[in-house]
């Protein structure tokens, strides 16, 4: 059997376009993933719904500790920084609430709690059920 410069050609082409369609695929598959809840959305979403909010600054040690213990239902919080960017000052929204330390939690009521708060304490706070 002998090769021309035709077949060759074509099956370069062959594999060319059955390598592009192999990356479209790919990247369409990587651009349907789905997320996966985290443990406590629901807890974090009714926090909200009850009116609590949470004043906080990218700076403050115990504001990350507090958001990590939402671990990825964090991005759920009612949460508002209250740092300039450049940490050298505070948004104007917290200075309109009076917030005077890190992390602040407010609740509907008007009560404020600062400091570490746990989560059975926002639970007891807000009604809102503790995921087990």
């Amino acid at each position: 059997m002998k090769i021309t410069q035709s077949t060759i050609f074509f099956i370069i082409v062959i594999v060319l376009v059955l390598g592009a369609i192999m990356t479209f695929m790919t990247r369409k598959d990587a651009d349907q993933t789905v997320a996966v809840p985290g443990k406590y959305d629901s807890f974090t979403i009714c926090l909200k719904d009850k009116g609590a909010v949470f004043y906080g600054a990218f700076w403050c040690s115990h504001c990350n500790v507090t958001k990590a213990l939402f671990g990825s239902s964090k991005d759920l919080l009612p949460y508002v920084e209250c740092s300039t960017p450049d940490a050298s000052g505070q948004m104007q929204i917290c200075k309109d609430k009076e917030i005077k330390g890190y992390p602040t939690w407010e609740f509907a009521d008007g009560s404020r709690l600062t400091g570490e708060v746990s989560f059975e304490t926002l639970a007891q706070k807000t009604s809102c059920i503790l995921p087990q």
